[in-house]
């Protein structure tokens, strides 16, 4: 059996080396092997917002790894209607195995950086290595407790409870390192209505919502974009988390 090799191996690609996805995400399950002879098929490309990446019922014949960037993912009601059902950040991998048809949409919510290979190469891994169908499990598994949380989030908390939930969702994904007691920032990945779609809420709610906790000191927002959240264990306790 091949044994993978660290970071410092020659034999690894070289745009496989300081991946993301490499170590954090699905990749880190492949040898040395299967990680060459996926880099014969991927491509890694830069995507501006508001790019579609996957559309809804689309047919699925590849994959891809979110390097940087936020994607938003989105349901269509047969009346045209959409929700934001979702966020993704690096290194989540993006597409859903094992179906032919894509369930929802995926687009670049900032400038994104992807990198994407064929389903069937991947597939065919998946059936070779326990350990990246393991991963890839895990993940579903990972989502599926977001989207109970977040369910929780819509279901049972006030508006002030809900965007405090989204900003801390925002930071912990920015830097998930970052101490409590420290000052994070970070960009709003989503504008004022994508944030208003995501909460259930108004564009105005939205606003007074950030405005109360600029008030109380536990934000400052620059260029309509910029937060800075002074004290990340605050802004928890405000979110009810």
């Amino acid at each position: 059996m091949a044994v993978r090799q660290d970071i410092h191996n020659s034999e690894i690609p070289v745009l496989c080396r300081s991946c993301e996805a490499r170590h954090k995400g699905v990749c880190g399950a492949l040898t040395t092997e299967q990680l060459v002879e996926l880099s014969r098929h991927t491509t890694k490309r830069k995507v501006e917002p508001g790019t579609m990446l996957v559309s809804d019922s689309e047919t699925v014949d590849s994959y891809a790894n979110v390097l940087a960037g936020v994607v938003k993912l989105t349901k269509t009601l047969s009346d045209g209607r959409q929700q934001i059902v979702g966020l993704q950040f690096a290194p989540d991998f993006l597409g859903r195995p094992f179906k032919h048809e894509s369930s929802t949409s995926a687009e670049a919510a900032t400038p994104v950086r992807v990198c994407s290979f064929p389903k069937k190469s991947l597939d065919r891994m998946i059936e070779q290595s326990p350990e990246l169908g393991h991963r890839l499990h895990v993940q579903a598994l990972n989502e599926l407790d977001d989207a109970r949380d977040w369910m929780l989030t819509l279901g049972r908390k006030t508006a002030a409870e809900r965007v405090a939930s989204f900003l801390q969702l925002i930071a912990r994904h920015g830097d998930p390192e970052a101490e409590s007691e420290g000052e994070v920032s970070f960009d709003l990945p989503l504008t004022r209505a994508d944030i208003a779609d995501f909460l259930g809420l108004t564009i105005e709610t939205v606003s007074r919502q950030l405005t109360k906790l600029r008030k109380d000191g536990l934000i400052s927002v620059e260029n309509n974009r910029h937060i800075t959240v002074f004290d990340l264990a605050k802004l928890e306790r405000r979110a009810n988390i």
